[in-house]
């Protein structure tokens, strides 16, 4: 009798084995995609810890700006995420073997016993999970794409699988700007390693994960894959965010297709504008950039799929922030108001940036306005106007409007240096004939009906009017 190397039986059993593992991986990706509505079905508000704390934030630290969030909770403010360094015993080391990282015995990172305490039962970041949802809170964190290097040196087996660490890494790509780990291969024991974080992951009850180094600075279309495909086998809904920018939009599908969240500008900071020493580089971002980048952005926002300006960082950005030295943000409150108004129009996740332990009462204020959140969470369909009047060459207008309803608010941004006076009809501005009663949404001043708007507007402020129409004739 012939061996089993040599059974046709059996060779048409593999080949059948791999059609049907190619079909399960085809059927895979649309089921993703289709779940992603019902893992973020409006976009994600929060905080993350980077613009206060960088790489060094504490569990205590986590605690309070939690808690404080907590606080604002009934406003919809919901993720609480601890970005980059949860791992690293020196965080302010200079490379890779200063800063220590943290692994447990199958190449996955730990958290950091004397920064997370309530790691020390040896669960890593469950204890802490479990308390930020006990807060009302959705818990998250960062990790940068790939596989740590220490992993791969001490060849460590991957959990839930027979492969080890270095079957799994890509020893040729490298982040450029973060030394920590190799990529992950774009094969099976790739796959087993990112699958088994995820596992690891909802066994700790995270609901929101960031992953750097993957957007752009390379695009790794491979791992966004595997990581998509890694969350998909898990029972656990898990947002996943991708960063950094600027995405392209030639990739746009492929990243609604497994993720949530995705960057679209390069890292923001707290400036209207920044002077760029290299042509080719966009770090740091102002707030002035984000208007174009919205706008080509904007036929893509849909539920589930919700193109990423970036965190907000506003307030203190104390006490180690992860770009610059400890600081007031340098925005002014016209800017921030400015900022809040275009990423909850533009349907943007609102990620607080800014230590919220230390935030002015202004600004917090900002964060309780329903009215205007409600543009972001409701089910709402914005667009920013691409033709506007000679009068508004200084301007930029965004519209929103209920999904199957008219335009009910219109936000008119002074992008100039120098007061905007606006006179304009309303059909002007891609609305009806007729006349508008109108309310500011931000400082709650009403203007009787009329068929113009007549409204100054301070440099880099906005006006948000909502609108309520008295008398229409005809659309344009």
């Amino acid at each position: 009798m012939a061996g089993a190397r040599g059974n046709p039986l059996t060779k048409c059993g593999k080949h059948i084995a791999r059609l049907c593992a190619a079909l399960l991986m085809a059927l895979s990706a649309p089921l993703a995609a289709a779940g992603s509505a019902n893992v973020a079905p409006t976009p994600p508000m929060g905080w993350n810890s980077w613009d206060a704390y960088g790489l060094t934030v504490t569990e205590a630290q986590f605690k309070a700006n939690a808690v404080r969030l907590a606080s604002i909770r009934a406003h919809g403010w919901s993720y609480a995420v601890i970005d980059e360094g949860w791992y690293m015993a020196n965080p302010f080391g200079a490379d890779l073997k200063a800063r220590q990282y943290k692994l447990d015995a199958n190449g996955r990172l730990d958290p950091v016993t004397d920064r997370f305490p309530s790691s020390a039962d040896g669960h890593g970041l469950r204890a802490l999970a479990a308390w930020t949802h006990a807060q009302g809170l959705k818990f998250g964190i960062h990790i940068v794409r790939g596989i740590p290097k220490a992993a791969v040196e001490a060849n460590l087996p991957i959990a839930g699988s027979h492969y080890h660490a270095a079957d799994a890494a890509d020893r040729a790509d490298t982040c450029p700007w973060d030394d920590g780990n190799y990529g992950i291969a774009d094969n099976e024991a790739g796959q087993a390693y990112y699958d088994s974080l995820a596992h690891q992951y909802a066994e700790w009850g995270v609901d929101f994960l960031k992953v750097d180094c993957i957007a752009d600075h390379p695009y790794r279309p491979s791992e966004i894959r595997q990581i998509g495909r890694a969350l998909a086998k898990i029972r656990r809904p898990i947002v996943l965010s991708l960063s950094p920018g600027p995405a392209g939009i030639e990739h746009a599908a492929e990243m609604a297709q497994w993720a949530q969240m995705w960057r679209i500008m390069d890292d923001l900071w707290d400036g209207w504008t920044f002077a760029h020493n290299d042509p080719k580089s966009t770090f740091p971002n102002g707030i002035r950039n984000a208007f174009d980048s919205l706008a080509k952005w904007n036929a893509y926002v849909r539920p589930g799929q919700w193109p990423d300006a970036d965190m907000l960082p506003f307030g203190s950005l104390h006490p180690h922030p992860g770009w610059g030295d400890p600081r007031q943000s340098r925005l002014t409150p016209a800017e921030t108001r400015t900022a809040f108004t275009l990423w909850a129009i533009a349907r943007s996740p609102l990620i607080l940036g800014g230590n919220l332990t230390e935030i002015d009462a202004p600004t917090w204020a900002l964060f309780k306005n329903d009215a205007v959140t409600a543009l972001n969470q409701q089910d709402r369909v914005s667009h920013p106007l691409a033709q506007l009047p000679p009068g508004l060459a200084d301007a930029k207008v965004w519209t929103s409007q209920p999904a199957g309803k008219p335009i009910d608010t219109i936000a008119i941004f002074n992008v100039s240096e120098k007061p905007l006076a606006v006179d304009e009809a309303w059909a002007g501005l891609g609305l009806p004939r007729g006349k508008f009663a109108v309310r500011d949404l931000w400082n709650g001043a009403r203007m009787r009906p009329a068929a113009r708007i007549r409204v100054t507007i301070a440099p880099h402020d906005v006006a948000l009017l909502r609108l309520i129409a008295t008398h229409q004739k005809t659309l344009r």
